[in-house]
Parts: C-alpha cells; structure tokens; sequence
C-alpha cells in the first residue's frame, strides 16, 4: 500500500471499490466482479486492488457485512418506535420494505449471494447473524404479548420468506400494477398475523377430530 496514503484516503479508496462491487454484481452478477474489472472501472492498475482487499471474496464481504449492518441498524430503529408489540413489527416491517427498495444493489448481494467461505470474514458472520436477530426479534415479543402463537423463530421465518419472496417479484417485474406492491405486501403482513393467531386452534381440533374417529 502507498506510504503516502493517509488511512482517510485508504477508507475512501475501499469504500469506492466497494461501491464499484455492488454496482457490477448488480449489473452483471458475480461473475462480472473481478479485481481487473473493478480497477478499469476505478481507473487505477490491475494491481491497485490488491492493497486494499486479498481477492473479490473478500470485498464482496465486505460490501455485504456493511449492507447486513445498514439492515440491523434500521430494523432495530424500528423495533424500538414506540407503541405496543403490533405497531412495533409494522414498524419492522416498514422498515425491511424501504431498505430493500431504496437499496435493491445492497439487498441482492445480502440474500442473493452465498459465500460458501463465509468462515474467512467474522465480521460478515456477525453482520448477518445480527440482521436476523433483528428480523426475529419483533416476533418473540408479539409471542410474548400473545398477539401471535407459536414458535418465534419458525414464524420469523415465515415473516421473511413472505415478503422476500414479494420483493423479489417486485423487482422481476413479475406483479400487476393493481393493486400494487406496497398494498399486496399490507394484505400478506395481515394474513400472516390472522392465521398466527389461529395455529393453536387447529392441533386441539385436529387431536378432537382423531378421539372421535377413534371412539367410534
């Protein structure tokens, strides 16, 4: 690395290979990031990256472990609004929802990517680990409330999956622009809760249903 670099300009020059990471997975996916493609993109030599990261793992993970941060910081904002269990986990919601569209490069390399080494980069462990405390979290204290019934971190889960799974045809094109995304995400988010607070009824109307069948 330059000697005459100050450690403001080594930040800099890394965020901007970042910055640069994030742009050409979102535009050409993984294999579109490579140390020559991102120091052509930066206009320095083929080597300049090599200072500042080992190899494009390794910066992928650090965009990632920043992304995952940014996530956690605004869902435990959310988390922490005012008001009781319900209006905390429409808070959380909202806020996974505005994260994801204001960010959708970020978004995609957080849950689109899988980095089978992720072993090498604890920051990253720790990152993801604490977005999905973050994602869960709401839901335990709901539990706790009563205002839903089951196993927190299967309906956590659940949560996620759901509107993951919207986002993602949102950003395929894949929806009708009626009744729209933000309203379709409203009406799932409502379901979910409705049909959370029904799951005890069903095992004691299925363990009824199994003695009569049996008494008779």
């Amino acid at each position: 690395m330059p000697k005459n670099l100050s450690a403001a300009e080594v930040d800099a020059f890394r965020a901007r290979l970042c910055e640069a990471a994030k742009r050409r997975f979102a535009e050409h996916g993984v294999e579109g990031v490579s140390m020559r493609a991102l120091a052509e993109e930066l206009g320095c030599s083929a080597m300049t990256p090599y200072r500042y990261f080992r190899d494009k793992q390794e910066i992928l993970a650090a965009v990632r472990t920043a992304a995952f941060d940014r996530f956690a910081d605004a869902m435990e904002k959310a988390a922490n609004s005012p008001g009781d269990a319900l209006a905390k986990a429409r808070a959380v919601g909202e806020a996974y929802v505005r994260f994801a569209l204001r960010d959708e490069e970020a978004y995609r390399l957080m849950f689109d990517l899988s980095q089978p080494d992720q072993h090498r980069f604890p920051d990253l462990v720790r990152a993801s680990a604490r977005a999905r405390r973050a994602m869960s979290g709401f839901v335990e204290r709901m539990v706790e409330e009563g205002v839903l019934a089951g196993d927190p971190e299967e309906l956590g889960q659940l949560f996620w999956a759901a509107s993951h799974g919207l986002i993602v045809l949102y950003f395929a094109g894949k929806l009708s622009p009626k009744p729209g995304f933000r309203a379709l995400h409203s009406l799932m988010m409502r379901l979910l809760v409705r049909g959370a607070r029904s799951m005890p009824d069903a095992p004691r109307a299925a363990r009824r249903g199994k003695s009569t069948r049996g008494s008779s």
